[in-house]
């Protein structure tokens, strides 16, 4: 039987506020009965949407704020301004223990720099990472960092391989998942110095909660070749608006051919199937949901104007990084694998000093 999971959720954030939040958490109900919510919001808005989810208005709470961090407000002004605003309040759910899991559409940078502040590091992380779900081939993979940092160190990026492996372990049950380090080649020469040295350290760490399968290139993502990837910020926020981009560009070139004539329409409708199939395959929001890695709790960031479904998905996963209870087993890891540099006596760069470029 599944356990009771309470997830606090910022009914404010993103471009539509409670009339998408509320709707997105009873369709996530339907699919875990055991969770429960506190929504943090203007209480009227949020009472009158929940007048049509009586299932769900029966498993809530609401608390009251009139306090709203803005989309575009700047992440110095929210830690300024931001105590006593909806998105502060379901993070302090988090840090109080009253809630599993918050989940938010606000302001990306706000909602970081609250989270960071609010839940704090996990002992020996320098610094969390936003990790995101990936489409691919085969199911899914984890990509991480999607824009958390510019840059990364190798011990960071070996950090990120341990947070994207803990997650991956919570959303696709795989006890040992395979973990890959994003680079210009597959050959041990190529890339910059931090890339190369963190494919160091995860060679020479022994009985890892992981698969290292060394380095993998950007092609190889949407292949599924790994169950996680592992990158730093700025790359890795370039890959996924890339790939965003060249999804709706795939989606806009399908549309115009299958209109441009009779033939193609008849076409068209006799692959209806087919369309709808790769249409599901290619919606954003099943995988709508950035993770904020390497805190002290969960923290689920949602696309600003996703719809309902959309948001549901990003529920779904809070719901599921909760019930994997992956905070204590990534501390776990975390602990661990650092005490295995330190027994091995590993610098966190085991490189010899060369070009920070590297060979491309």
């Amino acid at each position: 039987m599944a356990s009771s999971k309470t997830i606090a959720l910022d009914a404010m954030g993103g471009d539509y506020g409670p009339e998408v939040v509320v709707p997105g958490a009873a369709l996530s109900l339907e699919r875990h009965p055991a969770l429960q919510f506190i929504f943090f919001g203007v209480q009227e808005r949020i009472a009158a949407a929940l007048e049509a989810h009586p299932s769900l208005r029966a498993r809530s709470r609401i608390v009251h704020t009139d306090l709203v961090i803005a989309m575009d407000e700047k992440p110095s002004q929210a830690l300024r301004r931001g105590k006593g605003t909806s998105m502060w309040l379901a993070l302090d759910a988090v840090k109080q223990g009253q809630a599993h899991a918050s989940v938010s559409a606000g302001n990306t940078g706000a909602l970081m720099a609250i989270a960071k502040l609010l839940l704090r590091p996990i002992p020996g992380i320098e610094r969390p990472a936003i990790a995101a779900l990936w489409p691919t081939v085969r199911s899914e993979c984890i990509v991480l960092d999607v824009g958390a940092n510019i840059g990364a160190t190798s011990s960071q990026l070996a950090d990120f391989s341990l947070m994207g492996a803990a997650m991956a372990r919570a959303v696709f049950h795989v006890e040992r998942p395979s973990v890959g380090l994003l680079n210009v080649g597959t050959e041990e020469v190529k890339g910059n110095e931090d890339v190369r040295a963190a494919h160091a350290l995860l060679k020479s760490a022994a009985d890892l909660p992981l698969e290292y399968k060394g380095f993998v290139e950007g092609d190889q993502i949407g292949q599924g070749a790994v169950d996680v990837v592992v990158v730093e910020g700025f790359a890795g926020n370039i890959a996924l608006k890339t790939a965003e981009g060249t999804a709706r560009q795939i989606g806009a070139y399908l549309k115009g051919a299958m209109t441009s004539s009779l033939v193609t329409k008849l076409g068209a409708l006799l692959a209806r199937g087919g369309f709808t199939v790769l249409k599901e395959k290619m919606d954003p929001r099943r995988v709508n949901g950035g993770t904020f890695l390497g805190l002290n709790g969960i923290a689920v960031k949602s696309h600003g104007g996703t719809d309902a479904y959309g948001f549901a998905s990003a529920v779904d996963l809070a719901y599921e990084m909760a019930d994997s209870d992956l905070i204590s087993r990534l501390s776990a890891d975390v602990e661990v694998f650092h005490h295995k540099l330190e027994g091995a006596g590993l610098s966190q760069n085991p490189l010899s000093a060369g070009s920070a470029h590297g060979k491309a």
